[in-house]
C-alpha cells in the first residue's frame, strides 16, 4: 500500500504595533483593539471579496457597502477585545498576580458591561458574563497548552 507523507509547519505572524499612550492600562486596551480590529475588517473583506465572486457583480455601491461594514464590525470587536484586555489588567493590578483568574474576571466583566451596553435585561447580562468568562478562561488555558 503506497504511503504519502505531509509535513509542514506554521508559524502565526507576530505583528506589534507599539502606541505608547503614556499608560500600561491604555496601551494594553488600544494595542488589543486595533489589533482586533483588524481582524475583524479582514474577516469582513474575506466575506464581502466571496459574495461578490459568487454573484459576479462589483459595484461602487458593493463597495461602500462594504468598507462601511468593515467599519462597523472592526470597531465593534475592537472595542470589546479593548474593553476585555482593558478588565484582564486591571485585574492583575488590582489582584497582584498574573494567572488564568485574571482572563475568567475580565471576561465575566467585559460579557456583562458589553451585555448591558446593549439594553440586555438582567438574565441576559448574568448569561452573557458567565459566557464571557468561560470563552477567556478556555482561551487562557489553550496558551498554557503550547
Amino acid at each position: 500500500m503506497p504511503r504519502s507523507r505531509f509535513a509542514g509547519s506554521l508559524i502565526s505572524p507576530k505583528v506589534d504595533v507599539c502606541i505608547d499612550m503614556g499608560n500600561p492600562f491604555l496601551n494594553h486596551t488600544v494595542d488589543a483593539f486595533l489589533k482586533i480590529g483588524t481582524v475583524a475588517a479582514t474577516k469582513v473583506v474575506a466575506e464581502e471579496t466571496y459574495e461578490m465572486v459568487t454573484r459576479g457583480s462589483v459595484s461602487s455601491h458593493n463597495f461602500e457597502k462594504s468598507l462601511k461594514k468593515m467599519c462597523k464590525e472592526g470597531a465593534y470587536w475592537g472595542t470589546v477585545a479593548g474593553v476585555y484586555a482593558g478588565m484582564e489588567y486591571g485585574a492583575e493590578r488590582i489582584r497582584g498576580t498574573k494567572d488564568w483568574k485574571n482572563a475568567m474576571i475580565g471576561g465575566a466583566l467585559t460579557g456583562a458591561l458589553i451585555s448591558a451596553a446593549c439594553n440586555n435585561n438582567r438574565d441576559k447580562i448574568v448569561m452573557d458574563a458567565i459566557t464571557g468568562g468561560a470563552v477567556a478562561t478556555a482561551s487562557e488555558f489553550l496558551n498554557y497548552l503550547t
